[in-house]
């Protein structure tokens, strides 16, 4: 035999061997990914169930659970979201419970400091037994379900291809069994992130070592009433009195510094805070746009209602869908509905019952404020007495490594964040409030709606029944944390607007701002929270006059009692649905495929106020910077992702807002606070343009130059041509707005760049060219200070025609599972990149027609 003969056959049986390695490597893949996949058709058994349960799913996966009793439905709900997205529940409740380092180890063990800090947990604890017993029910209903799910199982690997692979990592795993408690605490989180932006109080507190209030007050600007509409006008809402305490002018004569400790112990909450994960989203991004119209002025006769949640991006998506039906709807089971929930929480948040139809967007009152205590040992000085604080131990299981052991330190006003992190023991001047003592340590204490037990798990099972304007309502008095807009319509024809939430009753820290402007002075009871806005007092209306209602997190009225906050979104997302909606009106009567274009327009109302501003620059000496501004001269202000000139424009409008910022306002604030280029920047620069002597015009950068407003426009466009010419080339006619905004979905473990490419790979969804952006209503927002990229966007969309429910249409992110192996894990990306929406059956037959997999659960012990 030859030698080439010989390496022949090796060659061969090395080859063969390779094929059979491959193969052998991608039927364990393969075998590992599916593993967790459930069964969506046939029957299974279920330990706990009363009586048959049908789960039918359409063709994206998503079920309509009917059953004979409420306890029946809501466990089969804890079962099948179990079945779908068990991973992020359970990971949920570890960064809720302030344990995620005992699923991933030291990485979580900051995250774990702040949640065990705060006490959410504990808090979920209090409220437990304060909820109805109806309430309890279903919520022990809905965990014996999960619980179920996880008997059912023999290993966390059956569960979820995240266990397999942190397994590699963290040996002997043991999925526990699932809570009511477990749910309660998700609230605590999502409330946590729908706060009003803890941020900017954090932000002014820290400037005002560095600058006048003056040149504060002009990136924070009044709210813009002249050009963008509240909520509710006069005629709609008008409250029985006025609040004297509440004084909207900033005496520009007013000055404060912050003393060197102050500043340590903001620095401090600041990092501490930043440590926890988005779970819904944060800063600009959290917000939503919902509206509202009365039969009157729709094609159907009934009323349309639009949502569309803004929150943060990843996958799977926030949101879960789900219908939930009792095959007869009685008082023991009252239940008919659809709509959108989170996993790990029964029922249903946004969506509609078989009478009304509800959205959400965020009211963001002024529900949290810091108060600078000053601190001796374990006890602060109140009134002038020290007094003791309260303290607890809390000790961490880390994966891996030894428990540690935090102390968590409490004063009345809440607990000591700044603790979390450090603080510099130093003295300095007076600190930006009344009466600080320049020889004393300070913390900072954090008082938060969050932390006080409420009801807020009832009002959600009472939404999901009311049949009527006034149960609505009655629903909304226990919808405490976080504060919403409610938006309703109903059959009969009505449509409807609540403000409800606590919102705390308080002195301003410092004479003549806003309450909760700035952080409180702890050692003094006069800027304690003294009580509640009552429910009565919070803004309301039925039936406007006008005929719809719009909310996009904008101001709710003129009046500032009750007041509610003076960090409103400033409103160009709510002007630009008003000025679609009022230009179909003019035309006829609105249809539901109209309020679905409107929840697409990319239309800047910012942009012609800068363009104006941007034209007016002499650019004859410089031809290469001019063929940018070109772009901007016939440009109708939409943002879309194509390669149109709109798109062009966009672009480079875009890049000029960048580098405008970074010129104008960067040189001056720290790193951390630089400008993100939402709305607030977008109306200070709106007045500021008028205002050719702000301090903001020089940039510091430069001292031997003093710029004005003109230089710097000038040098932003300048700055924006060669960046672009660099990145998308230098014909401005190939310039694409969507090539710069782009979106990527990831996965909140497997997303990081310490996770190997090929996980990421399996997990990951990414490179969406996106069209809209910042304050426009197509809201996939960007952070002008980090790039183009998406950062926040539309969750979901809907719109409910309550003429006919299964002529209502829907779209979630990316899919309803949460197996990236499933068929449904992105199968609704393409749509809701684009735009589309698909049918949302409600009805028996209705569903009957969509289903494609049906599953009965039936009494019995546990199998899968």
């Amino acid at each position: 035999m030859s030698r080439s003969t010989v390496l022949r056959r090796v060659a061969i049986a090395v080859a063969a061997l390779l094929v059979v390695a491959v193969v052998a490597v991608g039927a364990l893949a393969w075998s590992v990914t599916h593993r967790p996949l459930p069964k969506t058709s046939g029957e299974l058994r279920i330990a706990g169930l009363s009586g048959p349960v049908t789960v039918q799913r359409d063709a994206r996966g998503v079920p309509t659970i009917t059953a004979d009793t409420a306890q029946d439905l809501f466990r089969a709900q804890g079962f099948v979201e179990a079945q779908d997205r068990f991973f992020e529940m359970d990971l949920r409740r570890h960064i809720t419970a302030g344990r995620l380092s005992e699923l991933v180890g030291d990485a979580g063990f900051d995250t774990d400091k702040v949640v065990r800090t705060m006490g959410w947990r504990r808090v979920a604890e209090e409220e437990l037994p304060m909820l109805s017993p109806a309430t309890r029910q279903y919520l022990q209903a809905y965990a014996d379900g999960v619980n179920a799910y996880i008997h059912s199982k023999s290993s966390p690997s059956q569960m979820a291809l995240e266990y397999s692979i942190l397994g590699l990592k963290i040996d002997d795993y043991d999925v526990e069994d699932w809570t009511p408690l477990d749910s309660l605490t998700w609230l605590k989180a999502m409330a946590w992130d729908l706060r009003s932006d803890y941020d900017d109080e954090l932000a002014r507190a820290q400037l005002a070592g560095r600058m006048s209030l003056k040149q504060i007050s002009e990136i924070y600007p009044d709210y813009p009433f002249d050009t963008h509409a509240p909520i509710l006008s006069s005629s709609d809402w008008s409250p029985s009195s006025r609040d004297a305490s509440a004084a909207s002018a900033v005496p520009s004569a007013l000055r404060a510094t912050a003393a060197p400790a102050a500043q340590t112990a903001y620095r401090s909450v600041e990092a501490a805070l930043s440590s926890i994960p988005q779970l819904v989203g944060s800063g600009d991004g959290v917000g939503s746009n919902s509206w509202v119209v009365s039969g009157s002025l729709t094609t159907t006769g009934k009323p349309l209602l639009a949502n569309d949640p803004h929150l943060g991006v990843g996958i799977p998506s926030i949101w879960y869908q789900v219908g939930l039906q009792c095959r007869q709807v009685t008082e023991q089971c009252p239940f008919s509905e659809s709509g959108f929930g989170f996993s790990g929480v029964p029922g249903i948040v946004i969506g509609h019952n078989q009478k009304i139809a509800w959205g959400f967007t965020n009211l963001a009152p002024d529900v949290s404020d810091f108060y600078l205590e000053q601190v001796q040992g374990d006890s602060s000085l109140r009134d002038g007495s020290w007094v003791p604080m309260q303290t607890r131990r809390e000790v961490i299981k880390v994966a891996g490594q030894r428990d540690r052991t935090i102390t968590v330190r409490s004063t009345r006003h809440g607990p000591i964040l700044s603790d979390v992190i450090p603080a510099v023991h130093s003295a300095g001047a007076d600190a930006p409030v009344t009466g600080g003592d320049r020889n004393e340590t300070y913390a900072v204490a954090l008082a938060w709606t969050g932390l006080t037990p409420s009801r807020t798990a009832d009002a959600i099972f009472e939404l999901n029944t009311a049949q009527n304007f006034a149960q609505f309502r009655e629903a909304a008095k226990d919808f405490a944390v976080p504060a919403q807009n409610l938006v309703y319509a109903d059959t009969d024809g009505h449509i409807g607007y609540q403000a409800p939430g606590l919102v705390p009753v308080r002195a301003s820290a410092i004479a003549g701002y806003l309450p909760g402007y700035w952080p409180a002075p702890g050692w003094s009871s006069a800027y304690d929270w003294k009580s509640w806005v009552p429910f009565a007092q919070m803004p309301w209306v039925e039936d406007p006059k006008e005929g719809f209602i719009i909310t996009a997190n904008q101001a709710v009225t003129r009046d500032t009692t009750p007041f509610l906050t003076s960090e409103w979104d400033y409103g160009f997302r709510s002007q630009q649905i008003r000025s679609r909606l009022t230009a179909d009106l003019r035309a006829g009567k609105v249809s539901a495929a109209q309020m679905s274009s409107i929840q697409m327009d990319d239309t800047s109302g910012f942009a012609p106020t800068l363009v104006k501003a941007l034209l007016r620059i002499d650019l004859k000496d410089d031809p290469f910077t001019r063929e940018g501004q070109a772009l901007l001269r016939h440009w109708d202000y939409t943002m879309p992702a194509d390669d149109s000139t709109a798109g062009a424009a966009a672009a480079y409008f875009n890049a000029v807002w960048s580098n405008l910022l970074r010129l104008t306002f960067d040189d001056e604030l720290p790193a951390g606070l630089q400008a993100d280029g939402g709305d607030r920047w977008m109306q200070a620069v709106t007045v500021m343009l008028g205002n050719t002597r702000s301090a903001w015009w020089d940039n510091k950068s430069t001292p031997s130059v003093v710029e004005g407003r003109d230089e710097i426009l000038r040098q932003a466009m300048v700055a924006a041509r060669l960046e672009l010419t660099k990145t998308l080339g230098k014909d401005p006619a190939d310039w694409q707005w969507g090539k710069l905004h782009t979106l990527d979905l990831t996965s909140q473990v497997m997303g990081g760049d310490d996770v190997p490419w090929f996980v990421r790979w399996v997990f990951n969804r990414g490179g969406y060219h996106m069209p809209g952006g910042s304050a426009i209503v197509d809201a996939n927002g960007w952070d002008a200070s980090a790039g183009y990229t998406v950062d926040w966007a539309p969750s979901m969309r809907m719109v409910v025609d309550l003429s006919n429910f299964d002529h209502s249409t829907w779209v979630n992110q990316t899919g309803e599972s949460g197996h990236p192996a499933s068929s449904h894990y992105d199968d609704q990306i393409d749509a809701w990149v684009k735009g589309r929406t698909y049918p949302w059956p409600f009805t028996t037959g209705a569903v009957k027609d969509a289903t494609k997999d049906e599953l009965r659960l039936v009494p019995g012990a546990e199998d899968d």
